[in-house]
């Protein structure tokens, strides 16, 4: 696959970001973690792919998300999020707003039926984020702009709606390997003056964690540990409520099944999708799907309960989506008919219906979920 050719400005950055990595390598004796390299390339202050001014997001940046693709999403997730908020919690907090498409569209849904919070949070590491999040909000919803705070952290104690909408999948990942029998970990090094991954035998936790999955000989795979540890902060945080993660991924049978021997670590750059995570650091994603298994036994070994687990199709239809989407009338063509495309990105088998997947934990919230009213899968997990 050829690539695009970034501009002069956009690969003296990338420069900057590999002599850092380096310099990093250098220092470490030669070798870094893949998970230390992953955190470097895409959030070293003022260098990482989420720290600098690149655009990431939409036509003219590296993918496109759901809230972009089509305010349907939005509209149809506030639904759900409307329904935890009627149990008479106040508060929202979004982790990784990106752009603010989804905070702002949630915020005139739930204004339109009466629902808005006390408080929308979002919790942004990138200050570039923070600051597009913050232009989008003030166009859109002006008058809503107060209720909005960013964090940097998750507060101390929380209860409300928490949301993450492909968080997970770009969190530091573990690279581990089966090799004559022996557990290896993949780090990076410098080989013939160039970033290339470097193996080492595995050691304390990713041994423990790969060792716990009995993978066969030959397999590669990623381990999500930061994910993890999130997920086990967050239940400490969470005294009320509902969590929704909606992000790409498998149960663990499916995850480390043969024909994913190779893992499922994906770069974006440019809306080309490829492997190598080592072109152009810092101005490419690096992510791998979820291990939805392991997102759910984390939540549950730390106190959460598992409210839901369906396709992004099915959540969408239990929410209501073709109730949204008859708001506009099928005869106005101009304007249903790119809706109904939307809405075929989003549900269709062969877009991101059926590959993403939303998850639902919670803390002393009984009621069942609309999102997960029919279709629930939780039995996979």
């Amino acid at each position: 696959m050829t690539l695009p050719e970034p501009t002069p400005e956009a690969r003296a950055h990338s420069d900057r970001v590999l002599a850092h990595i380096r310099e990093e390598i250098a220092a470490s004796g030669g070798w870094i973690s893949f998970a230390r390299y992953m955190e470097l390339a895409l959030y070293a202050p003022g260098l990482g792919y989420y720290s600098a001014g690149s655009r990431k997001l939409g036509k003219a940046g590296d993918f496109v998300t759901a809230p972009e693709i089509s305010p349907l999403y939005g509209q149809t997730l506030a639904r759900q999020v409307g329904q935890v908020l009627e149990s008479g919690l106040d508060e929202i907090l979004e982790v990784g707003a990106g752009s603010g498409a989804l905070a702002a569209t949630l915020l005139e849904e739930l204004e339109r039926s009466n629902r808005l919070p006390r408080n929308y949070l979002i919790l942004e590491l990138s200050a570039d984020l923070r600051e597009r999040s913050r232009d989008t909000l003030a166009l859109r919803v002006p008058h809503l702009l107060e209720r909005v705070a960013w964090l940097n952290r998750l507060p101390p104690a929380f209860s409300g709606v928490v949301l993450g909408n492909e968080v997970l999948d770009a969190m530091p990942v573990t690279v581990v390997r089966v090799e004559a029998g022996r557990i290896e970990e993949g780090g990076v090094g410098v080989r013939n003056g160039r970033l290339d991954w470097s193996w080492r035998i595995a050691s304390g936790e990713p041994l423990a964690a790969a060792r716990a999955l009995n993978l066969p000989e030959g397999f590669r795979t990623e381990i999500q540990l930061v994910a993890l540890g999130f997920m086990r902060t967050l239940a400490q945080v969470l005294e009320k409520g509902a969590a929704l993660f909606v992000d790409y991924g498998f149960p663990a049978r499916e995850y480390y099944h043969l024909q994913r021997k190779a893992g499922t670590l994906m770069c974006h750059y440019r809306h080309h999708a490829h492997p190598d995570p080592f072109f152009l650091p810092g101005l490419q994603d690096i992510t791998c799907h979820v291990d939805f298994s392991a997102i759910a036994r984390a939540a549950r070994e730390n106190g959460l309960d598992l409210l839901g687990y369906t396709s992004q199709a099915q959540f969408l239809v239990n929410c209501g989506i073709t109730e949204i989407m008859s708001r506009t009338p099928a005869e106005d063509s101009a304007k249903y008919l790119p809706l109904a495309s939307q809405a075929n990105r989003l549900m269709s088998a062969a877009e991101m219906g059926e590959l993403f997947k939303v998850i639902a934990l919670g803390r002393a919230f009984p009621a069942p979920l609309v999102g997960f009213s029919g279709g629930d899968r939780r039995h996979a997990l």
